[in-house]
């Protein structure tokens, strides 16, 4: 068990009880025990206790104190809530067994990148760490993460991944909070997403420091919230979707290996899915998910980007074989180039070789 731990800088001597105060304030006031009890309509069995720490102020006698000293009760209401919470904290530290402060092992680089965040503190004990994660994924114990319905998806997958449950879990939860305060329109509109997909395909030949804000800007029109997030081995994630309780529907992608024409068909596939409505309540895409749902999304992100009949012609007519006939071809369907090499190089057609990366910081 982990002990003599306190978030707040205190051990058990420095929780100071508001009998203390309470104490303090009436020897300076010369104020005997008994007469604090005539004037509150208390016994002085009762003022002892509550001064000696054996009894807390409750709500009734904090009104007592207000007309007795003239001090508000909610002064001493809030000396006993903060009593108490930190008679709490410091049960829960005693409290934290070795197995829940082992999961800290498995969320080591979640908690470097969190840090950078400034969602956790950098150079925090091992206890601070397991309180705050506590807080930031929604539960009393880490331990019960792989319990909740949330990590669905994880044991549907975790057959054919190499996911981790409590880093799934902590990545999910980074993708609700990254996107929390994100500004879109009230609701989704799948309509107008079918619309400006061809917009969406031009922001590709825009300046990579442009790509992210002009895509969650487009993306905000339609009611989405999209942002690209880091990746954590343990989560083999290429896209999550949700559909929040306040109705807000989030889209986060990973950059996993960094090629660019791997993002965009990424991305065109996710949208794929929320166009198929595979989106509820939640869709975590992993990179090995197969099945049906994954080959129509497929096909529908393949589409979006190359016309398949026009591809057909120009793949018959062995244009691949020239590096300007590739360009010219990607020109007809308004992709870059490296859209067309990647879909030559998944048919086989071209060897694999390295294309154009997306060097983002996120």
């Amino acid at each position: 068990m982990v002990k003599e731990i306190n978030t707040s800088g205190l051990s058990r001597e420095y929780i100071i009880h508001p009998g203390e105060t309470l104490a303090e304030v009436i020897e300076d006031r010369n104020m005997t025990q008994r007469e604090l009890a005539i004037r509150t309509g208390m016994t002085e069995k009762h003022i002892s206790t509550v001064i000696h720490g054996q009894k807390g102020i409750s709500v009734a006698f904090a009104k007592k104190l207000e007309y007795a000293l003239g001090i508000e009760a909610s002064f001493w209401i809030n000396l006993q809530a903060n009593y108490d919470r930190e008679l709490l904290e410091l049960e829960e530290m005693n409290h934290i067994s070795e197995e829940e402060t082992a999961v800290l092992k498995r969320l080591k680089e979640v908690t470097e990148k969190w840090q950078s965040f400034g969602w956790l503190e950098k150079d925090s004990d091992i206890v601070t760490l397991v309180l705050k994660y506590r807080k930031l994924l929604g539960v009393s114990n880490l331990l019960d993460v792989p319990e909740l319905s949330y990590s669905a998806a994880y044991r549907i997958q975790r057959k054919n991944t190499n996911a981790d449950p409590f880093v799934l879990f902590a990545w999910q939860r980074m993708c609700e909070l990254l996107t929390m305060d994100m500004q879109i329109t009230d609701e989704m509109d799948i309509e107008k997403l079918r619309q400006i997909i061809p917009q969406i395909k031009q922001v590709m030949f825009m300046q990579e420091n442009q790509i992210q804000k002009t895509l969650a800007d487009l993306f905000a029109s339609c009611g989405i919230a999209f942002r690209v997030v880091p990746c954590f081995k343990g989560a083999p994630v290429q896209g999550f979707i949700r559909k929040t309780n306040d109705e807000r529907f989030i889209l986060c992608l990973t950059l996993r290996n960094k090629w660019a024409d791997t993002f965009w068909f990424t991305l065109f596939h996710e949208v794929a899915h929320i166009l198929n409505g595979d989106t509820k309540p939640v869709f975590v895409d992993f990179e090995s998910l197969g099945g049906s749902v994954e080959k129509k999304a497929d096909q529908l992100a393949g589409n979006i980007l190359i016309d398949p009949k026009e591809y057909q012609i120009f793949v018959k007519g062995e244009g691949y074989a020239n590096p300007d006939e590739i360009r010219r071809f990607a020109e007809t369907q308004q992709v870059k180039d490296y859209i067309v090499l990647g879909h030559l190089m998944k048919d086989n057609l071209i060897p694999w070789y390295a294309r154009e990366k997306y060097e983002w910081d996120i």
